[in-house]
């Protein structure tokens, strides 16, 4: 989406390079640019954690290059309340959250939205690699460029008004190319590594973080006949698919192939496994999702024959859509997919456009 004249935008600013060759882009072409460094978790901050200070100040130095400000914003309290709070009770249900997306539609599209609008700003912009189009007073979310590196997945919970107040500048980039502008603009960090997983837990090992908040309840491993091959250390531990981590032996009498988590039997507390990357237990011919989100409208009358993503950086995939309820879908695929998680979002298409998506509620073997 490119403007017609100067605006005032204030650019989120993590202190990676994404973010700041956005702020660099917008500057060029002649907006008032500030940016913004925002922290939203305040429990149990250090340096080895979450090193928000040190992102801080690698933000800071970009900042210095450009001439211009950045301030500083506590989004904590909101964090906690709209994020981690579901978060975790997603756990405790024995089911897999996807927190980035409800942080993107919650903090950094709604709270830092709200923020920058406060502060007089036309435009937030981010170092998203996606892209806005807005035809006849619709703004439509498409895919970035580089499809290593397209996020609209995160984004797809995202509303005509959030979208019409936001920029993604890069969304047109390979991200080769921007680590190059920010080498070319002289920032230290144009080598900076990629930032992975939750901020909330930062190095830590997710069991260890985890069990800070939610009391672990171990349980039986079991295969799908019932016979148990050991135990598990709390089901919220475990996600369908999953081969690392389960301290399984051989079997007697049984190939040595790996085992892969396949069920949840929440009920029981039994973890159910099976052997093989490809055993037909991990797949999934259809799911139902809720909280269905679309960005433009549903389009079209049903059934839907769109593509869908069950989760990032995955293919897209054939499907048709039928809708249950008012807000209840059923999902379709012309393959079966591997392990379909309930908690995680689908997320539909239609060519480079993200069409919106729900978050999975179960699978149908």
């Amino acid at each position: 989406m490119k403007l017609q004249s100067p605006k005032h935008i204030i650019v989120g600013m993590s202190g990676g390079v994404d973010s700041s060759v956005t702020a660099l882009l917008l500057k060029e072409q002649g907006h008032h640019v500030e940016g913004v460094f925002m922290k939203n978790w305040e429990e149990d901050d250090t340096d080895t954690f979450c090193p928000a200070s040190v992102d801080m100040a690698d933000a800071q130095a970009v900042c210095d290059v450009l001439k211009i400000e950045l301030s500083r914003v506590n989004f904590a309290a909101e964090y906690w309340e709209a994020v981690f709070s579901h978060f975790l009770a997603e756990y405790r249900a024995g089911r897999t959250p996807n927190p980035d997306i409800l942080c993107n539609k919650e903090i950094k599209f709604k709270a830092f939205l709200a923020y920058a609008k406060q502060r007089g700003a036309d435009y937030i912009a981010t170092g998203h690699y996606a892209r806005i189009q807005a035809v006849d007073q619709q703004y439509h979310l498409l895919k970035g460029l580089d499809p290593q590196k397209d996020q609209s997945y995160f984004l797809h919970a995202l509303d005509q008004d959030q979208l019409a107040n936001s920029l993604f500048p890069i969304g047109h980039l390979e991200k080769s190319v921007v680590r190059e502008l920010a080498q070319k603009a002289g920032f230290k960090n144009h080598i900076k590594k990629d930032s992975t997983g939750i901020c909330f837990i930062g190095e830590r090992k997710f069991k260890s973080f985890l069990n800070e908040y939610l009391p672990a309840k171990p349980g039986k491993i079991q295969t799908l006949d019932g016979q148990t091959l050991g135990t598990h250390d709390g089901l919220m531990f475990y996600t369908l698919g999953q081969r690392q981590g389960l301290n399984i032996g051989g079997i007697k009498d049984t190939p040595e192939a790996p085992w892969y988590v396949a069920d949840k039997n929440l009920a029981e507390n039994i973890l159910i496994v099976v052997q093989g990357h490809d055993h037909p237990a991990l797949f999934a011919r259809a799911l139902i999702a809720s909280q269905v989100h679309w960005i433009n409208g549903i389009p079209g009358p049903f059934p839907l024959s769109l593509m869908a993503k069950t989760r990032y950086r995955q293919s897209d995939q054939a499907c048709i859509i039928n809708q249950i309820e008012d807000d209840r879908y059923h999902i379709a695929f012309s393959q079966p997919q591997r392990a379909v998680t309930p908690g995680q979002s689908v997320v539909f298409y239609q060519g480079e456009h993200c069409l919106g998506g729900g978050v999975i509620v179960s699978a149908e073997k």
